[in-house]
């Protein structure tokens, strides 16, 4: 199979294990291409990208815009606190202004849980979810799975424990689904004021105890605490918090074995990671990153229904 089975990348949920695999099969081939002298291609050299971000990001849209500039396409970026949306415009009104100067792909970041969904349905073009509310985040999970597979060489059998505020979080969610897909196990630790309900219910172990979760795994994923999407007190201060969610030296120096460190970023520092932690030689924090723009060139290469 050399073509994905959906137009759009709207969520994990929505892919094949096949999907799974040959995204990050040719994101394999597209790291390759990143590491070279000249690290361009010109394999969208006919297509027109809108990077529609109704909310803030940095490492996404900056992520994105490299690849989409990797793959030699024609890239317009478009940020809602200067534009129409304003005024009121609606969500399809905007897009199709954007397309009805001939745009291929919209890749679209919205605070709003299945934005994307909503958008795919009414609109001719291929949709790529850059993060719709606490929902999901494909390519954040899709480039995880991508640094874990590089780093243990498979994601067959392997313990993933996502740490911290699991019930705000759209990557927890994406990356549940996409170890679990591709034979691996997953267990979520944190505050059980930050874990939502059911929870269990997607087929995940449930740990409070981040010790134990440390002890059980082979990848630690560590969470943000997201300040901005909660409404009312978790948890008593970040301080208390870090005392028993943050993971520092001493506590992995306590462990019998070695595990690796991811985190989506951006991390706070002193908080769910301490920084000898965060650069330390157990964290592939960087790789993530840099993964990150080989995983979206292969999304952005396979929707274009571009063949070899």
């Amino acid at each position: 199979m050399s073509q994905l089975s959906s137009r759009h990348l709207l969520g994990i949920k929505d892919l094949s294990p096949t999907d799974i695999q040959l995204i990050l099969d040719t994101a394999e081939n597209f790291k390759e291409v990143i590491n070279r002298p000249i690290k361009k291609v010109p394999s969208l050299r006919d297509i027109t990208i809108a990077n529609v971000f109704f909310e803030n990001s940095t490492r996404t849209r900056l992520s994105f815009e490299l690849a989409e500039k990797r793959l030699s396409a024609d890239v317009i970026n478009f940020s809602s606190s200067n534009s129409s949306v304003k005024k009121g415009e609606t969500l399809v009104d905007t897009v199709n202004n954007i397309l009805s100067m001939k745009v291929d792909m919209v890749v679209m970041r919205h605070s709003s849980p299945g934005a994307p969904h909503f958008l795919a349905r009414n609109v001719k073009a291929n949709i790529v979810n850059a993060g719709d509310g606490t929902h999901e985040h494909p390519t954040q999970a899709l480039l995880d799975a991508y640094s874990i597979r590089e780093k243990l060489g498979t994601l067959e059998g392997k313990k993933v424990a996502i740490i911290g505020d699991i019930l705000h979080s759209r990557v927890a969610l994406s990356n549940i689904f996409c170890l679990q897909k591709m034979g691996a196990e997953v267990m979520v630790c944190g505050p059980i004021t930050l874990l939502p309900k059911h929870i269990e219910s997607l087929g995940v172990k449930v740990e409070l105890d981040v010790k134990k979760a440390l002890e059980w795994c082979d990848v630690a994923n560590v969470l943000r605490i997201q300040l901005e999407r909660q409404q009312i007190k978790y948890f008593p201060s970040l301080r208390e918090y870090s005392l028993y969610y943050g993971i520092n030296k001493k506590l992995l120096d306590q462990l019998n074995k070695e595990i690796v460190i991811m985190h989506p970023g951006p991390i706070n520092r002193g908080v769910e990671l301490s920084s000898d932690v965060a650069d330390s030689e157990h964290s592939i924090i960087l790789e993530q990153v840099q993964n990150g723009v080989a995983v979206r060139m292969a999304v952005l290469y396979l929707l274009a229904g571009v063949r070899n």
